[in-house]
C-alpha cells in the first residue's frame, strides 16, 4: 500500500486518509476521491491530500476483516457486515462466550495490520450482544499477512456462545437451631432469581437438619426425583473436606472435585460430582443476591461448560469481587451488560397512489411472482433488524393482504394523500416508545434492495464515532434507503407534504457516512410503467439473484 501527499489533481482513485469538512460539504477518511470530489477540492482552495493507493497483492479493509470475522466464528455467532475496516461478531442466544485463548494470541502477533478483540471469556451474553470485533489497522493488509493469519486460524473456530440450557435443579438447605425460617425462604427466592436470569425453571425446595445421615437421605431423594443438579446450602459454612456436607455427598456415592476457591466473595465453595450429575456446596454469600464466585461456576455448568478443579484454581485473577459496588449482577432476565449492537428498526413505506403509474397500485405490480412491496418487505425481514414497521394508506388492504402473516406491525396513514412526510411520520410515532437507535427507511417500489445491502448499513451505523446518517451509494451518487439515528427521529416526524429528510444529510454533513454498494439497486426504485418493463427485462437477464 503507497501511502503519500499528492496534489489534489493526482489523486483521482485514491483513498483519502483524513477527513476533510469544507462549508457544508465533508469528505470523511476512507473516501475514494472520484474527479467531481477533486474539482470540489480545488474549488475550495484544497491543494494536496493525504491518499493511499493500493498495491497488488493488497486486500481491501473490509474483505480482510470480513474473512478474519467469519474465520474465528463459531457456533450461536454471526458475523456483522463489514465497514470502515471493522467486522463485529453477534451473540445469537443467551448463553457464555467461550474463547480459545492461546489461537487468539497467536492471531493478533501475526501482523499489527489485523487486531481481534474480545469481551472476557465466560462473559454472560444475550442476543444481539458485540462480543468481539476484528479490526484492520490500515485501508488494506498485504495478502500475504491475511493468508498467515488464516493459517493461523485453521481448525475449529476461535470463538462460540455455549448456550444456556434449563435444568431441573435441586436446592437443599440444611437447619440449625437459631436459624429463622424467612432466611430459608429468602435464599429459595434469591436462587430462583438466579437461575431465572440463566433461562432455568426454580429449584425445587429441600430442607434437612444439618446431619450427615439426613442430608445424604436428601441428596438421593433429589436424584430419585431427576434432579440434574443439586446444590447445597448448609445452616454452618464447610470448613474442611469431612464437614457434613462432603460427607454426605461422598456417604450418597459422590466424589469431591475441589474445597475452596479464589474468588472473594465465594471461597466456601464446594464442588462435586454423583455420577455425571454436579453437586455444589454453596458459600454463605449465596444468600445475597451480589456477584461471588458461585455464580461464576453456575453460569458455566448451565451452558453445559465442565468445570475442573483447575478451572476453579485459575479464577484467581479478577477474583476479588468483595466491595466493588459497579460489578455486574448475574440476573436482570438473562440481560448481559456486553457492548450490544445498535437496535435498528425498518419503515417500509407503502402507502402512496403511485400517480405515475396511471390506474395501477405499483406496489401490486409483480416481479418475478410477487408484488414489488413483498420484494422490499422481504428484504427487510431477512436483515438484521429488531422491527419492521410497513405504512399503508391508498389500498391498504390490499398490501396486507399481499404481505399475509409476514412478521411485520402495519401503520395505516389517512393523510397519505398529502405526501411521504406524513407516512414517515405514523411510521416514526409507532417506534417513538421503543429502545430503538436508529431506522431505515424503505421505499417500498426499491424491489432489487437485498438483505445483505441493508446489513451493511446497519453495520456503518455508529452514532458514538459520528455516523448518524448512513447513505448507500453506487458509483459515488446517493441512494436508498437510508438509515437514520435517534437524534434525527423528531425533526423527520415534523416534515410536511411531499418532501423526504433529504435536507438533513446536507445539514449534518458530518455526521453522515457513505456507504458504497455493489450494484445500482440502492438508485433502482419504480415510477413508471416503462421503468417497471425494464426492471423486468432486466431480472430476467440477470436470473433476479438478490442474495448480495
Amino acid at each position: 500500500m503507497i501511502f503519500a501527499s499528492l496534489p489534489v489533481g493526482e489523486a483521482e482513485g485514491a483513498l483519502l486518509v483524513h477527513s476533510i469538512k469544507m462549508g457544508k460539504m465533508a469528505f470523511r477518511k476512507g473516501r475514494k476521491l472520484s474527479p467531481d470530489d477533486l474539482r470540489a477540492l480545488t474549488a475550495a482552495g484544497v491543494e494536496r491530500v493525504t491518499v493511499v493507493r493500493f498495491e497488488p497483492g493488497d486486500v481491501a479493509e473490509d474483505e480482510a476483516a470480513r474473512k478474519i470475522a467469519t474465520a474465528v466464528c463459531g457456533e450461536n455467532l454471526e458475523v456483522a457486515a463489514p465497514f470502515t475496516g471493522r467486522s463485529n461478531l453477534i451473540a445469537k442466544c443467551h448463553g457464555l462466550l467461550v474463547v480459545d485463548r492461546p489461537r487468539l494470541d497467536r492471531l493478533n502477533a501475526v501482523d499489527e495490520a489485523v487486531t481481534l478483540a474480545t469481551l472476557p471469556a465466560f462473559d454472560l451474553v444475550a442476543p444481539g450482544d458485540m462480543v468481539a470485533t476484528v479490526k484492520i489497522i490500515p485501508f488494506a493488509v498485504p495478502g500475504e499477512a491475511l493468508e498467515r493469519c488464516l493459517w493461523t486460524l485453521a481448525g475449529e473456530p476461535l470463538l462460540r456462545i455455549a448456550a444456556l440450557r434449563p435444568r431441573a435443579v435441586t436446592l437443599i438447605q440444611t437447619r440449625l437451631p437459631g436459624l429463622k425460617e424467612s432466611v430459608i425462604d429468602k435464599t429459595v427466592a434469591i436462587m430462583n432469581e438466579r437461575l431465572s436470569g440463566l433461562g432455568g425453571e426454580p429449584a425445587r425446595d429441600r430442607r434437612c437438619p444439618h446431619d450427615e445421615a439426613a442430608l445424604t437421605a436428601e441428596i438421593d431423594a433429589a436424584l430419585e426425583g431427576g434432579a440434574e443438579m443439586v446444590l447445597i446450602a448448609g445452616a454452618s459454612a464447610i470448613t474442611d473436606r469431612r464437614d457434613v456436607l462432603p460427607a454426605a455427598i461422598t456417604r450418597a456415592g459422590g466424589r469431591v472435585d475441589h474445597f475452596g476457591m479464589p474468588v472473594d466473595p465465594g471461597n466456601l465453595m464446594l464442588l462435586a460430582h454423583i455420577g455425571d450429575k454436579p453437586v455444589l456446596g454453596l458459600p454463605g454469600c449465596v444468600r445475597s443476591p451480589k456477584l461471588n464466585g458461585f455464580d461464576w461456576v453456575l453460569q458455566r455448568l448451565m451452558a453445559d461448560l465442565p468445570v475442573t478443579r483447575q478451572d476453579i484454581m485459575a479464577m484467581g485473577a479478577g477474583g476479588l469481587l468483595k466491595e466493588i459496588p459497579t460489578r455486574p449482577q448475574p440476573r436482570a432476565s438473562s440481560e448481559s451488560l456486553a457492548p450490544r449492537a445498535p437496535k435498528v428498526a425498518a419503515i417500509v413505506l407503502a402507502a402512496g397512489r403511485s400517480s405515475r403509474m396511471g390506474s395501477a397500485n405499483k406496489l401490486m405490480a409483480e416481479l418475478e411472482g410477487k408484488p414489488l412491496v413483498d420484494h422490499a418487505v422481504d428484504a427487510a425481514l431477512a436483515a438484521r433488524l429488531d422491527r419492521v414497521v410497513v405504512v399503508t394508506g391508498h389500498e391498504s388492504e390490499r398490501v396486507r393482504q399481499s404481505l399475509g402473516n409476514r412478521r411485520v406491525e402495519f401503520v395505516h396513514n389517512p393523510d397519505y394523500a398529502s405526501g411521504i412526510a406524513s407516512s414517515l411520520a405514523a411510521g416514526l410515532a409507532a417506534l417513538k416508545d421503543s429502545a430503538i437507535d436508529g431506522v431505515l427507511v424503505l421505499l417500498g417500489d426499491m424491489p432489487r434492495i437485498a438483505p445483505a445491502q441493508l446489513d451493511r448499513l446497519i453495520s456503518a451505523f455508529n452514532p458514538v464515532e459520528g455516523r448518524a446518517i448512513c447513505v448507500p451509494t453506487f458509483n459515488g451518487k446517493r441512494g436508498n434507503p437510508v438509515l437514520w439515528g435517534r437524534r434525527f427521529f423528531e425533526p423527520m416526524a415534523h416534515l410536511k407534504g411531499d418532501v423526504g429528510a433529504r435536507h438533513l444529510i446536507a445539514e449534518n454533513g458530518e455526521l453522515v457516512a457513505e456507504v458504497a454498494m455493489p450494484d445500482d439497486a440502492v438508485l433502482t426504485d419504480v415510477d413508471t410503467p416503462q421503468a417497471l418493463e425494464a426492471l423486468r427485462r432486466q431480472e430476467g437477464k440477470s436470473g433476479g439473484d438478490r442474495s448480495a
